[in-house]
């Protein structure tokens, strides 16, 4: 059945609201310079991310997003093939990746929607090249604390690369939630991947970031497709990052909508995960198909995992409200 309703996407993580003021008026007048190429090494941008995290610019590798610096990062680290060990469910593009670069994927389960790192550093082998933590986790939201991270952290050989996907952190309210940054200083074998797509609404521009020792930021740079970061995508990031009230502010409501529709959801009496991040969890089993087919019907798109639940983006407030009514009376509810 299709809706005539207005279609809300609350199945991809986007910023439901556009990019900063401050963002918008730049962009409309770089548009006029298009015709020429941007900065091939963006080093603006690599300087102002340097600057905003007290590193060295050496220390910063820069790409088509988080998922265009992972894909660079597991090209360099694969060449001659290995495993990359993850958890699951996780962000779907950890094994596509993996796969593309020659690599072979070790998904490890999640155990109570979140990271199990014991599990993890026990599939852990002498193949073994990369170890993704995705932190907040997608598609649960939840974060792995600092007690855990650190015990993981002990059982990593020095051999193997720590990836740590942060590009939710921007939406951590958890005290104590660990801060990849701080972690890398003094680990050369940690990488920390951040973007400019969710908190900062420039999903469509695509940019964002690795922050890594000196090696491994030049292995990645040095794998990477020139010109990765385009002109537009340049200049909003950089005003992006001197924008930052703005950004907190908009960060606020969306982490307080984040509360309200859970607590909205709860009520109905699914147990949901806390979520860190800028989409919740819900745990539907064997009613997924049925929720997201209602949910379609309504006018919203959510994203699914067949027999085990279903992830939704905290949107505009009547979109999220579809949601809760659709869950509401969904059978078994």
């Amino acid at each position: 059945m299709t809706s005539r309703r207005p279609a809300y996407r609350l199945s991809a993580n986007e910023n439901p609201y556009p990019p900063l003021p401050s963002v918008q008026k730049i962009l409309s007048s770089e548009a006029a310079l298009v015709n020429r190429y941007p900065d091939r090494f963006a080093t603006r941008l690599t300087e102002s991310i340097a600057a905003r995290h007290d590193v060295p610019p050496e220390h910063i590798a820069t790409g088509a997003g988080s998922v265009g610096v992972l894909h660079h990062l597991l090209h360099a680290a694969l060449r001659d093939g290995g495993e990359v060990v993850h958890a699951w469910p996780s962000f779907e593009a950890y094994p596509h990746l993996t796969e593309m670069c020659g690599g072979v994927s070790v998904p490890v389960p999640l155990r109570d929607h979140r990271h199990d790192l014991a599990a993890m550093a026990d599939a852990l082998s002498d193949r073994t090249k990369v170890v993704i933590v995705c932190n907040p986790n997608n598609p649960t939201g939840t974060v792995t604390s600092a007690a855990a991270l650190n015990r993981f952290l002990e059982r990593v050989p020095d051999d193997v690369l720590v990836v740590l996907d942060e590009a939710y952190r921007e939406f951590v309210t958890e005290p104590g939630a660990p801060d990849g940054i701080e972690y890398h200083r003094d680990r050369p074998r940690l990488a920390v991947l951040r973007t400019f797509s969710k908190a900062y609404g420039l999903a469509g521009l695509r940019v964002g970031y690795a922050v890594a020792h000196e090696p491994v930021a030049a292995r990645i740079r040095a794998a990477s497709v020139p010109f990765g970061v385009n002109a537009l995508a340049h200049t909003a990031a950089v005003v992006s990052l001197e924008a930052e009230d703005e950004l907190m502010a908009r960060v606020a409501e969306l982490t307080a909508e984040r509360q309200r529709v859970t607590d909205r959801l709860r009520a109905t009496g699914l147990g949901i995960p806390d979520s860190q991040a800028n989409f919740l969890w819900l745990p539907l089993g064997d009613r997924t198909a049925a929720f997201a087919d209602a949910c379609a019907d309504a006018g919203v798109s959510v994203w699914t995992l067949d027999g085990e639940g279903a992830r939704v983006t905290v949107g505009e407030p009547e979109a999220n409200d579809i949601v809760v009514r659709v869950l509401s009376g969904l059978p078994g509810a």
